[in-house]
């Protein structure tokens, strides 16, 4: 870990143990970097407010680059279980994201954050799952997908009580065997395209 990198870890951290008891838009940068035990200038250059509020989205992703890739599993299995280590890496800060998610989705700066972020975090789980191998279209409504079944597994999550994450666990299975029907209908679509619009033999 880098320098850099240990500061915004540093920040993060305490960024989160703060917001267990204050909701995230009234943090300053100057009291995370207190609570973190640097001084503020350590920061300039490095990081602000909002570069740290970006960072964290981004930091919750790596928890999936912890899982063993096996080719032998299915693709919703793979990707199944690379998103629940990230629902695993936010139920251990549940109290202090949940001040973050307030905020983010009840801000228009963390709307926009938000959409950008499931989007990003759609891309790493598809790396992490092996899965990341671009075909045109179908990638991308791959990616687009899997970020709004990111979604309603996050909502999911908000709402979790038990402590087995089965309520999340559920419905982000449950999406991704929508989703994979309706890659499977995608597919059979495009072939009968490309067989009707090839040359018959004569």
């Amino acid at each position: 870990m880098t320098g850099r990198e240990a500061i915004l870890q540093a920040a993060l951290d305490s960024a989160l143990k703060l917001a267990e008891d204050r909701p995230w838009g009234d943090l300053t940068l100057s009291e995370i970097a207190r609570d973190a035990g640097h001084g503020l200038d350590l920061f300039h250059g490095v990081a602000d407010k909002s570069s740290l509020t970006r960072a964290l989205e981004s930091h919750l992703d790596e928890a999936m680059s912890e899982g063993s890739l096996d080719p032998d599993e299915s693709p919703r299995t793979r990707l199944f279980d690379v998103l629940m280590l990230r629902f695993e890496a936010m139920e251990e800060r549940r109290p202090g994201l949940m001040s973050y998610l307030r905020w983010r989705d009840g801000s228009v700066e963390g709307q926009v954050l938000r959409g950008r972020a499931r989007l990003a975090t759609a891309r790493w789980a598809l790396a992490c799952s092996g899965l990341d191998a671009t075909h045109g279209l179908t990638h991308q409504f791959r990616l687009a997908g899997l970020a709004w079944i990111y979604g309603r597994a996050e909502t999911a999550w908000l709402d979790e009580t038990s402590a087995d994450l089965s309520r999340t666990m559920s419905v982000l299975d449950s999406e991704l065997v929508k989703a994979g029907r309706r890659m499977s209908w995608l597919g059979r679509l495009r072939s009968r395209r490309g067989e009707a619009s090839s040359p018959r033999s004569a």
